[in-house]
């Protein structure tokens, strides 16, 4: 376990659907144990990866992390893929899961995601979803928040957010999910038969989020800066998903959450909140057609909180 930094509290996540508020109030957010639930191959959480059995073939532990720190690299070389993410989160009994599908220009870069979020969430019947646009050092979301035209879109800046946008959007950013691999340790490796179909080596381990900062490119910095600081253990869990061409199939977070509430008190106050990220890539070499938001198009005025 990495040392505990300086406690910061800072809101890390807010993902919204028309009424619906997702929010993580963070005191310092504590390091999850790498590899957890092994014998289903990962770190918990999803349930989505499927693979046969698997075969023990360890990896010297330098050349595992060589092959974290190669993967966003070797995304841009490939250029676009398919992407489907979940973002579930757990809190004394409660569990929330988020999905997401669209594409993502590893080459330019930029990327588009269309989240839904649970019905029942809001205790409404019926929500639309969000539409999500990534690209370095902004986060672009349609029906998100109250109070904003449905034609509008509201903008974010990365850097600004305390996390990072890791949690913030509901889905990590697929980029900022193979650039945080810079920053791998510990790292271990078993070969796996196959996840759906196609032959992978599954890695586990931790990511030091400020290694991660210092590795990526200038464009990313700030962002995963900003998470260094607003994550108090500074490390995160990780399970990877490498295929043979040291693409990543899948990749999965566990970020452990201290003392968040999510906007509520008394008895759900300070209950350990668990948020497990999981960023699934297919059809590399795909080229999909993203156009970023004109800014006649982006909303510029107040996002007002559903709860106020």
């Amino acid at each position: 376990m990495a040392a505990q930094g300086h406690r910061r509290r800072a809101a890390v996540a807010t993902a919204v659907a028309g009424g619906l508020a997702l929010g993580l109030l963070v005191s310092g957010c504590g390091e999850q144990e790498p590899g957890e639930e092994v014998q289903d191959g990962s770190v918990g959480g999803g349930g989505e990866a499927r693979w046969a059995v698997r075969t023990t073939d360890a990896v010297r532990p330098s050349r595992a992390v060589e092959a974290m720190r190669r993967v966003s690299g070797a995304l841009a070389r490939t250029g676009g893929a398919r992407v489907r993410t979940s973002m579930e989160t757990e809190s004394g009994g409660t569990r929330l899961t988020i999905l997401g599908r669209g594409a993502y220009d590893f080459a330019r870069p930029v990327g588009r995601l269309t989240v839904l979020v649970p019905q029942d969430a809001r205790g409404a019947a019926e929500h639309r979803p969000i539409t999500e646009v990534f690209t370095p050092g902004a986060l672009y979301m349609k029906n998100r928040g109250a109070g904003v035209p449905t034609d509008k879109w509201v903008r974010l800046d990365t850097a600004a957010l305390a996390d990072g946008d890791l949690l913030t959007s509901g889905a990590t950013d697929p980029l900022a999910a193979a650039e945080l691999l810079g920053g791998a340790r510990e790292v271990t490796s078993m070969r796996d038969e196959g996840l759906d179909g196609v032959p992978v080596r599954h890695f586990w381990g931790t990511v030091d989020l400020a290694e991660a900062a210092r590795r990526a490119p200038a464009r990313d910095r700030a962002a995963l800066a900003a998470a260094a600081k607003g994550f108090s253990a500074g490390t995160v869990a990780f399970d990877a998903f490498l295929d043979e061409e040291g693409l990543p199939r899948l990749l999965r977070y566990r970020f452990g959450v201290d003392g968040a509430d999510g906007g509520r008190s008394g008895a759900d106050a300070g209950k350990r909140t668990t948020v497990v990220s999981t960023v699934e890539l297919s059809s590399f070499g795909f080229a999909p057609d993203i156009r970023l938001p004109e800014s006649a198009d982006i909303y510029a005025g107040r996002v007002r909180s559903p709860r106020k």
